[in-house]
């Protein structure tokens, strides 16, 4: 049987294996972040209607530049934005990719600060661009002036920040991204993919756009929009922006359905966003439950909470967990494990199992 080292691979992709985490059948999924609520009612009868009108047309080739989809995703961020500054793909993964193709690549380099979104140095591996790691302090926390000298150090073409950070749910200050764009001669990237979810006072990166035309903030429906089956992302950033990546993305890449969806998605944008208040209560009921039994918890901008496994055995808790029909992500930190905001029902699971643990 043919295996990966009899075919002619690239040599940076030798040794890797695919992201994921693990899909498994079990009655409490708290592993990959999804929003644990279904669509509403109104909202699937909108999508439907949607639907509808484009299937008739599907001999036709979608809007290639989706500008309707567009216009109305600039209206959903603000901050005086319209469709020139936005540009939608399959996922914020797709945005991430093509800003990789554009403007890093063979003989370029992305920084990233670990732990982080592990998709990055992947997405740079497959785009052929050198990644080289600025790590986080001990607490995992990030500062200006380590990005600072960081960007100084490696002088890259193209920065990744991840704000809320995925997997330890903290968002960046805002003066931490304002010191990287004005550091850095190439782009930076901010990855705002749980920004919905942020404590109350928290402020992001698309109000610095106007002011640095390097900065780009790439977002997500499938998290708070509760969309991660339709696949819609997106980025804001300096009209210039949006016109480099359609040098690099596919013809007609984002389908008919997909648009219509995320159009009805965006119109009832209360009525999908309405769950995150109470995704927001569970998060805090976590993290106040846990650091009530003395466990080390990151504070948490996001829909997950980053906490230390007991007796820092992370495998061992994971695997127990599991047993008792509660999946979390072991995300290769020793010692420490990642849970998703779930229901009631199932926070309430998941603290009774990891109670019997204790």
């Amino acid at each position: 049987m043919t295996s990966l080292d009899d075919l002619p691979l690239r040599d940076e992709l030798r040794g890797m294996t695919p992201y994921g985490a693990p899909q498994l059948d079990v009655a409490v999924r708290l592993n990959t972040n999804e929003n644990s609520y279904p669509v509403p009612e109104a909202a699937v009868a909108e999508m439907e209607k949607a639907l509808g009108s484009v299937l008739r047309d599907l001999n036709r080739y979608p809007d290639r530049d989706a500008v309707a989809l567009r216009t109305d995703l600039a209206a959903y961020v603000g901050h005086g934005l319209t469709y020139r500054n936005v540009w939608a793909a399959n996922g914020s993964n797709e945005i991430q990719q093509q800003l990789l193709q554009t403007f890093a690549g063979p003989g370029r380099t992305a920084l990233g600060f670990t732990p982080s979104y592990s998709m990055h140095p992947l997405l740079a591996a497959g785009t052929g661009t050198a990644w080289v790691d600025g790590l986080r302090a001990g607490d995992y926390t990030l500062s200006a002036e380590h990005v600072v000298a960081k960007i100084r150090e490696y002088d890259p073409d193209l920065v990744f920040l991840c704000s809320p950070n995925n997997p330890t749910g903290t968002a960046l200050p805002l003066e931490v991204v304002a010191a990287a764009v004005e550091t850095a001669r190439g782009m930076v990237i901010v990855d705002e993919a749980y920004a919905e979810f942020a404590r109350p006072g928290t402020v992001f990166a698309p109000t610095l756009i106007e002011r640095y035309p390097r900065l780009v903030v790439t977002r997500t429906m499938s998290k708070a929009f509760a969309l991660a089956g339709g696949r819609v992302g997106y980025l804001a950033a300096d009209a210039a922006v949006v016109d480099a990546v359609q040098l690099v993305r596919l013809p007609y890449h984002l389908s008919a359905m997909t648009q219509a969806v995320a159009r009805a998605a965006l119109a009832h944008t209360d009525a999908l966003l309405s769950t995150v208040d109470a995704i927001k209560g569970q998060r805090d009921r976590i993290v106040d439950t846990l650091r009530g039994w003395g466990l080390p918890v990151a504070d948490s901008d996001a829909n997950f909470v980053l906490f230390g496994a007991p007796r820092g055995d992370s495998k061992g808790v994971w695997q127990a967990l599991l047993d008792r029909g509660v999946l979390i992500r072991d995300v290769g930190l020793p010692g420490w494990l990642r849970v998703t905001a779930g229901t009631p029902e199932e926070t309430g699971a998941f603290l009774n199992a990891l109670e019997e643990l204790l």
